[in-house]
């Protein structure tokens, strides 16, 4: 998977957008006010945090190498996934979803009535 696949698929998702607000390395995924993904560009190979389920993250880290607990965040809700070394496309688009999907069900009634989501 190549960065773009995954730049694409992230803003294909509702009321996304991208930006660089920690550095020109970090690039950032939000759905309002909230990061869904964040993706290392200095990294040859793709690497990126996704929010996740606690029970689920640990499922998926004893089920595959490939992800880790989050690095530089929150241990117990994000993951560092490794989409190349060990995720089909399918897996990997799906656990962006489900940290889309985690973010929009944490904003505020007001943000999701403002994003008409």
């Amino acid at each position: 998977m190549h960065i773009e696949n995954f730049r694409s698929f992230c803003l294909s998702l509702p009321k996304t957008s991208e930006s660089l607000p920690f550095n020109d390395d970090a690039l950032v995924f939000k759905v309002g006010s909230k990061m869904f993904a964040l993706a290392n560009l200095s990294s040859d190979e793709l690497s990126v945090n996704l929010k996740c389920n606690p029970d689920y993250a640990l499922e998926l880290r004893e089920e595959y190498s490939c992800i880790i607990p989050g690095f530089h965040m929150n241990k117990k809700h994000w993951n560092s996934v490794k989409p190349n070394q060990c995720l089909n496309r399918e897996l990997f688009y799906d656990l962006v979803k489900h940290s889309y999907d985690l973010v929009v069900k944490k904003l505020t009634k007001k943000e999701r009535t403002a994003l008409n989501l």
